[in-house]
């Protein structure tokens, strides 16, 4: 592995084995594009696509090399959990791979150490061309979005739990932000199919058929990280139904013991008030231990309504 730097504050990493050359530049300067466009021989059209962010993801098949654009979704774990896009820039040639990118992608840094170790070492066949660096490389990517929604998976479980365990309001706020984070992902890889199926026509034409299998394999992939996903959105779903159920079979119960002390209530409320109009003549009213008669007396009518309710299976 070899590392060039070109100025004092940017820096372009290569890394190479055999012919093979990947270089990785982050956050790209005009001078650090102009010296690979130089060394590489890259048309101005694509070297000028990997100066700024863009929102087109992309194919485009020059004479020797072949041009990519793709956005990856990375997911933030922290306390304000959410998903960002971040774009990757792929020039593919013969012998050599550039990246671009603007900010640092844990799966890129991943390869780059094993592509290092395994350089140096000499243990493994990378491949004839720097298609196959791009093919281990992307994988490794996506892999690791299979990774993140096995974070999410977890997450759901974790939901799961809480939600049967009478913390459903809770639930409400925390199944929105996990199916916030699934719904941004699954936004960023959409056009990931159709420019993979461009990726494949490109890639038979730029390396004559042999290449064909491993490009199908890229499209494998990403196919697997979408379908996890929309499983994932699936049982999002199923969870919220659930526990939207849960909450209104929680707040019908508190209704229905509202409205059974209501019941209770208001009858008693009522024989109280005629005690209180003031009349000629009153029963119970002015006899010896006329408070606790009918003290005595509402108690039992409150019990009567409640063992009448209980018949009827209201409660």
């Amino acid at each position: 592995m070899e590392t060039n730097f070109y100025d004092s504050s940017k820096m372009i990493n290569t890394y190479r084995h055999k012919d093979l050359v990947w270089v990785d530049i982050e956050s790209p300067t005009k001078e650090e594009v102009r010296q690979v466009m130089q060394e590489f021989g890259i048309h101005p059209l694509a070297a000028e696509g990997l100066l700024l962010p863009s929102m087109k993801q992309k194919v485009d098949l020059y004479k020797d090399f072949i041009y990519l654009s793709l956005h990856f979704p990375v997911i933030r774990h922290s306390h304000r959990q959410s998903v960002q896009s971040q774009e990757v820039d792929f020039i593919i040639g013969k012998n050599f791979i550039i990246t671009t990118r603007f900010d640092s992608i844990d799966p890129l840094h991943q390869f780059s150490k094993i592509f290092e170790v395994n350089s140096i070492l000499d243990k493994s066949h990378v491949g004839d061309h720097a298609g196959f660096i791009f093919y281990h490389m992307i994988r490794e990517i996506y892999r690791s979005l299979v990774n993140e929604l096995a974070f999410i998976n977890d997450s759901l479980k974790a939901i799961e739990r809480d939600m049967f365990s009478g913390k459903e309001r809770e639930m409400v706020i925390a199944l929105s932000k996990v199916s916030r984070d699934v719904i941004q992902l699954k936004g960023a890889l959409d056009l990931h199919g159709e420019v993979l199926k461009s990726l494949e026509q490109a890639g038979a034409t730029f390396y004559n058929n042999e290449f064909n299998h491993y490009l199908a394999g890229i499209t494998s992939e990403y196919c697997h990280v979408a379908h996890i996903a929309d499983s994932e959105l699936e049982i999002i779903r199923e969870l919220r139904e659930t526990n939207n159920s849960l909450l209104t079979t929680k707040q019908n119960a508190v209704m229905q013991k509202i409205s059974v002390f209501a019941f209770i209530a208001i009858p008693l409320s009522i024989s109280t008030s005629l005690f209180q109009i003031e009349t000629v003549s009153r029963p119970i009213v002015g006899q010896e231990n006329d408070f606790w008669i009918i003290l005595t007396s509402m108690v039992i009518f409150a019990i009567l309504l409640y063992l009448f309710l209980r018949s009827k299976k209201w409660l």
